[in-house]
């Protein structure tokens, strides 16, 4: 059945407000951590895995998508996102709160491959923009979420049981629309390896600037309520460059955007080791905002418009989202101060020759198969 104007309208608006709330609680992580430490007695590293859990959950969630496929509806996924919100906030314990944020990622990994394909395909040519605006959405609640944090002095629990009030309101606009057409003649995936260890390593970027950046602030001299500022600086950044993308996606090929992005987080990174790392790090939430969409741009390209692909992509990028905070959580308190932004420099500057070298042999498009606008 063809999509009205409408329908169009009603999955565009629903995407937004699930993606504004969704970028509200993966925000309040990240200034919530140092409170959770000293609450509980536990060390920084430690309390780090509540994130960690976040995008395993999320791993998950995109797990449950390709089992479950168009069978998974935005209701069961609204529904998700609102239990793990509410687990968070509920101030049951520990053990409860690492439930609570295995729940919201699961929520997050199967909203991220239920919207993004379907406004793909549900917009057309300008599929591409629409998907970045609706991940620029998701800046505009991470921006506000620190903001709240700071004005509830760090009573993180309240705002997080705000947010799963949130997601249950949006449960009105949720409507089954936009459903892909299944095909019953499945070919074998051609799935691209190189493009997949991009992403990983691009959401692993992003991922852990968002989660552990204030906490790597706070340990580079700032106070709490400076880095969670700069947290919400840093996601105005964020949605600044993508409302941008908006606008200049179908000039860009999905693999030159993802380039030009890592290059930046090279120079930004290397300027939070050398100079004031508080707005290095804001600076770096542009350049962060713009990785995940010309990587799924460019991996549905390279991967084609099978239902299996989306899952894929996004379970690409989740390897870096859970493994490389966990990773960088462990190492960053043992390498100083700077610890995290000087491995994360390092990382980048190593992603970014090997994405100059295949663009240039040619095995990803970076001049070719550009963007839709």
């Amino acid at each position: 059945m063809e999509m009205t104007a409408r329908d169009r309208g009603v999955l565009l608006a629903a995407g937004m407000a699930v993606f504004v709330l969704m970028g509200a609680v993966q925000a309040v992580y990240g200034p919530a951590l140092p409170v959770i430490a000293r609450e509980t007695g536990r060390g920084l590293a430690s309390v780090s895995v509540l994130f960690t859990a976040h995008w395993i959950g999320a791993a998950l969630g995109v797990a449950a998508m390709f089992a479950l496929g168009t069978r998974m509806t935005p209701r069961v996924v609204v529904l998700v996102l609102a239990a793990g919100s509410a687990l968070l906030g509920a101030g049951l314990g520990w053990n409860t709160m690492l439930a609570g944020a295995v729940l919201a990622g699961m929520g997050q990994g199967c909203a991220a491959v239920l919207f993004n394909p379907r406004l793909l395909g549900a917009y057309g040519a300008r599929g591409p923009a629409m998907l970045t605006l609706i991940n620029a959405i998701f800046g505009a609640g991470a921006i506000l979420a620190p903001l709240a944090f700071v004005a509830l002095a760090g009573a993180f629990r309240p705002l997080f049981l705000v947010l799963a009030a949130g997601f249950l309101l949006t449960l009105v606009l949720a409507r089954d629309v936009g459903r892909p057409a299944v095909s019953t003649a499945r070919g074998a995936l051609r799935i691209d390896w190189i493009v997949l260890g991009f992403g990983a390593f691009g959401v692993g970027f992003e991922a852990t600037l968002i989660g552990l950046g204030p906490a790597a602030l706070v340990r580079a001299g700032l106070s709490e309520v400076s880095a969670a500022e700069m947290l919400s600086l840093f996601f105005v950044a964020f949605l600044a460059a993508r409302v941008l993308l908006v606008f200049v996606a179908h000039l860009v090929a999905p693999f030159t955007l993802y380039t030009l992005s890592v290059a930046g987080l090279v120079l930004t990174l290397c300027g939070a080791v050398i100079l004031e790392p508080g707005w290095m790090f804001v600076a770096a939430g542009a350049f962060a905002a713009t990785i995940f969409p010309g990587y799924f741009v460019a991996a549905v390209q390279r991967m084609g418009h099978d239902p299996r692909v989306s899952p894929l992509v996004v379970a690409g990028g989740l390897v870096g989202g859970i493994g490389m905070p966990f990773v960088l959580a462990q190492m960053a308190e043992q390498m100083g101060p700077r610890g995290l932004f000087v491995a994360l420099a390092a990382m980048a500057v190593a992603v970014l020759v090997a994405a100059l070298a295949f663009g240039l042999r040619g095995r990803i498009p970076v001049e070719s198969d550009r963007q839709g606008a």
